[in-house]
């Protein structure tokens, strides 16, 4: 009998990380999940402990690759990476506490465990790092600058990953996924249009990766506006009232 195929998730004790926890629980993967909350942690893995190891990681804090070997020792090995660990917020009267922590997370924090996560594949032989970035990577956001650019950094990241393991004849499966608007804690009011439920996204972002997509719109209405959000001139683009 095959042995159960091994994913680690960061960012999985609420939201669309959670959700997708629970569809490979359904699954039969082995599963190690990773979040900065130890009590959710604990509610998590009490679900399923036979299937689901757990570590308290915060990918701010410098000590989170080791934390992270650490699980995939306690899980036995690691076939799929998914960062869904991330923050962003409307800040147009520019906070410089916010600017500076959605950076922290969504460009430090994520090249930490990125990095850490495409070395243990260069030593493994192989293995798909996927990872939820946003439709907001597409265009500046006036609303959310931070975050917009943050995205944007994560996307030409994967991209620029996904080059050298070719270069260096690398197995590795690179899933970039960007969502439009899901109603998370991120999102915590009505304001936004066309607000997805987490469970419908974890439900297309677990068949993307099962697809190995190397890019994956979710859904189909954000992918065409993406599409048109890209015809749009810089000129024009300035002075729309995005997310008003």
């Amino acid at each position: 009998m095959a042995s159960a195929r091994k994913i680690i998730i960061i960012g999985a004790t609420s939201g669309i990380g959670y959700e997708i926890t629970q569809l490979y629980r359904k699954q039969g993967w082995r599963i190690g999940i990773a979040g900065r909350r130890t009590e959710l942690l604990a509610k998590i893995r009490s679900e399923a402990p036979d299937q689901i190891e757990t570590a308290q990681i915060d990918i701010t804090c410098q000590d989170a690759p080791n934390k992270l070997a650490e699980l995939i020792d306690k899980v036995g090995g690691m076939d799929v990476f998914l960062l869904s660990s991330g923050i962003g917020s409307q800040n147009r009267d520019l906070n410089p506490d916010i600017e500076l922590s959605t950076v922290q997370t969504n460009t430090v924090g994520f090249t930490r465990m990125v990095v850490a996560a495409y070395d243990y594949f260069k030593r493994q032989g192989g293995g798909q790092l996927a990872v939820i970035s946003s439709i907001a990577g597409t265009k500046g956001l006036g609303a959310a600058p931070s975050y917009s650019a943050t995205k944007r950094y994560q996307n030409t990241y994967i991209e620029a990953l996904d080059q050298l393991a070719r270069m260096e004849k690398l197995p590795i499966v690179f899933t970039d996924i960007r969502p439009g608007f899901v109603k998370t804690d991120l999102l915590k009011n009505d304001k936004y249009p066309m607000l997805m439920s987490p469970q419908y996204v974890a439900r297309k972002i677990v068949k993307a990766i099962e697809r190995k997509k190397r890019h994956s719109v979710i859904d189909w209405k954000y992918a065409v506006l993406v599409f048109l959000w890209k015809l749009i001139p810089n000129v024009v683009w300035r002075r729309l009232p995005i997310h008003n």
